[in-house]
């Protein structure tokens, strides 16, 4: 993991420009390309500060090639069941693989016992990566009339979207295309996989 993985995957989810993010640190934009660029192997003491606070990371060993904890922010709770209003739940970080820093961009903690019959526990962390379209048969986080958000397994019929729940004593829910379009039921993640939450 290198320091242009880092801003690179900072800009990806905060989605700024190379003046955005100069701009925070007080530098110029090609600064910020030559890092993006892999170009800068050192960075003054004050801009390094700076650095880390914005990334959220002690940049130094990151810069002399040492190992470093990857992190991915917990975002909040999540619905499987219904009736979960989407809020800014700052939660902290759960630290995770290089391999899995790659595969998603944040958690969200599960809340509810709809989706057991998938191996997603209350309680449970899932790693979602962000994304609007999934296929038919895997499961999503969703966003419903901008409010609720749930985590259900996505069946697209050609008439209909139906949010599966995989615990039998949980009803699917139904939306006509139309209501897809005008609640919107909107579909803004990918679950990657799901873990117990210590």
């Amino acid at each position: 993991m290198e320091l242009k993985d880092i801003i690179k995957d900072y800009k990806y989810r905060h989605q700024l420009t190379n003046d955005q993010i100069a701009e925070q640190l007080g530098v110029t934009k090609s600064t910020i390309s030559r890092w993006i660029s892999g170009d800068v192997k050192r960075v003054q003491e004050e801009t390094l500060e700076k650095l880390n606070d914005l990334l959220g990371y002690d940049v130094e060993p990151i810069l002399k090639g040492t190992t470093v904890n990857l992190k991915r922010p917990i975002l909040g709770y999540a619905k499987a069941g219904y009736n979960m209003y989407i809020d800014d739940n700052y939660l902290g970080e759960e630290e995770v693989t290089e391999e899995d820093f790659y595969k998603g961009d944040y958690f969200i903690q599960i809340e509810g016992e709809s989706m057991i019959g998938s191996g997603i526990m209350d309680g449970d962390l899932a790693l979602i990566k962000q994304c609007s379209q999934v296929h038919s048969g895997e499961i999503a986080l969703i966003l419903i009339g901008g409010e609720e958000v749930t985590v259900k397994k996505v069946i697209k019929k050609p008439d209909m979207l139906i949010l599966e729940a995989t615990n039998p004593l949980i009803e699917n829910r139904y939306f006509s295309i139309q209501e897809v379009q005008e609640l919107p039921v909107q579909i803004i993640g990918k679950v990657i996989y799901s873990k117990t939450y210590l």
